[in-house]
């Protein structure tokens, strides 16, 4: 998946008490005065970035965004009339990794722009870009995003090629200025890197070794954000359950959670992505207990195969997470359910297909993030043998995510004639339909006779379902 940001120019004198609906949360003079750093104005230099991935990947364009601005960069409207073009990118999956390169190719022999790439493939493929594309002057990963102004101080002043790819331990959560692209929903790093050894992913070397943020930092951001005029937030980290504070406080996530709900001026806030090992009834409990945090939970299985799971090292049994499921299932308040699923891993035998098949009946997700198995490069199952051959892949593919439709479709259905409460974030005007998104992180398409709903939290009654959204009218 890739996002595309851009801000206008005109929002950075808009007002940060009220965030724009068409330029987001802009960065001012004044905030950067605020915050105790200069900002050169003026330098008619500019830039555009394209992200791909996740929320993390959307949040850390947010952050880089913001060293930017407060360094004097102004936003471009395209990469056409940018100095400055940016790829902040994602290596989990091969695809997006060779999306990436591809873009590079199309700057090959221009001379009148600064390419940089930035995330997890350059932090994972480092110097190797350079060999690649000679024409990118810039390569950091997520761990270095501080260091940026430094990195294109030395481009300014002549440098042609400037590497950050440190992994050191230190708080790389929030750079001192973040730019907002979303009005109605803001991010919030909790945690960064990840302490587990998943035999297929990449993320401890690209992100690092877990690392968790003092709540008391969180808890002012949020605060800072709630009087923004934000009422949903969105707590991030590659484990994001696995939070641990380190100050004096010692809260688990839980507490956090009931924490961050508490703030005055907060609705909603949700999280994402938890791993099965840290999550524990206490978590189900707070759902239970706080309306304000989000009754959905993501939860990663990957495969219903025992054998499988032990050979991407998960940690956890098929009982095991069938048994956290059961937890959630029993809650007095409905919660849903989605995961992700890694289809064709190798080895994966029919039989290991099967489980995998079986627990989507057992679980009944509410949604299904199903992937090819591809192999990354210095992981351990890269070189693992067994490897599926991508038409079995696919067909299996295939396969699963039919299932998974049905069980979507029967599972909204049995949400027709109700009232749900909806977060209105989008306009589609070809179809005169408002969208937005249930406390369970469904999407619903909804009419209204009411105008500039954008960010309103509405009663809508559900009329029909399809497998992937809910269609309804505001309940008036």
């Amino acid at each position: 998946m890739s996002h595309t940001f851009d801000i206008s120019v005109d929002a950075l004198t808009a007002p940060v008490s009220a965030p724009s609906v068409a330029n987001g949360w802009p960065i001012r003079a004044s905030d950067c005065a605020e915050a105790g750093l200069q900002m050169p104005l003026g330098s008619g230099r500019t830039f555009y970035i394209e992200t791909f991935g996740c929320q993390m990947n959307a949040h850390d364009s947010e952050k880089v965004a913001g060293v930017l601005m407060a360094r004097g960069y102004r936003p471009a409207k395209s990469m056409a009339g940018a100095d400055l073009v940016l790829y902040n990118t994602c290596s989990i999956r091969e695809k997006a990794a060779q999306k990436v390169f591809s873009r590079l190719g199309e700057w090959r022999g221009v001379k009148d722009k600064t390419i940089g790439v930035l995330g997890c493939v350059a932090q994972q493929e480092g110097e190797e870009i350079f060999e690649r594309a000679p024409w990118v002057s810039l390569v950091c990963g997520s761990a270095s995003y501080r260091k940026l102004p430094d990195l294109l101080a030395e481009l300014e002043s002549g440098g042609r090629r400037v590497m950050g790819l440190g992994l050191d331990t230190e708080e790389t959560f929030e750079t001192e200025m973040t730019r907002r692209d979303n009005p109605i929903r803001a991010y919030l790093t909790i945690i960064e890197g990840c302490n587990y050894a998943c035999s297929y992913c990449v993320v401890p070397r690209t992100r690092g070794p877990e690392r968790s943020r003092a709540s008391e930092a969180i808890l002012a951001e949020a605060n800072r954000l709630a009087e923004a005029g934000y009422t949903e937030i969105q707590l991030l980290g590659q484990t994001v359950n696995s939070y641990r504070d380190p100050s004096p406080r010692g809260w688990n996530f839980s507490r956090l959670l009931r924490g961050v709900a508490a703030i005055p001026g907060i609705h909603r806030v949700r999280f994402a992505t938890s791993h099965p090992n840290d999550f524990g009834r206490d978590i189900v409990a707070a759902i239970e207990d706080t309306p304000a945090i989000c009754n959905h939970v993501h939860l990663p299985a990957q495969s219903g195969s025992d054998r499988i799971l032990r050979a991407m090292h998960r940690t956890y049994t098929r009982a095991e997470y069938l048994g956290k499921i059961l937890w959630i299932r029993a809650a007095s308040r409905p919660i849903s359910v989605t995961t992700d699923i890694i289809v064709g891993f190798p080895g994966e035998t029919e039989k290991d297909f099967q489980d995998t098949l079986s627990l989507l009946d057992a679980v009944g997700y509410d949604g299904v993030f199903s992937f090819l198995y591809s192999p990354r490069p210095r992981t351990s199952a890269a070189e693992m043998d067994g490897a599926v051959p991508e038409q079995e892949k696919a067909r299996r593919l295939a396969l699963l995510q039919e299932r998974q439709r049905q069980i979507q479709l029967a599972r909204n259905a049995a949400l027709a004639g109700t009232v749900v409460e909806v977060l209105a974030d989008a306009y589609q005007a070809p179809r005169a339909q408002w969208a937005g998104r249930t406390s369970s992180n469904r999407v619903v398409n909804f009419v209204s006779s009411h105008a500039n709903l954008l960010g309103e939290y509405l009663q809508v009654r559900v009329m029909r379902a399809g497998p992937n959204s809910l269609v309804g009218e505001h309940a008036v």
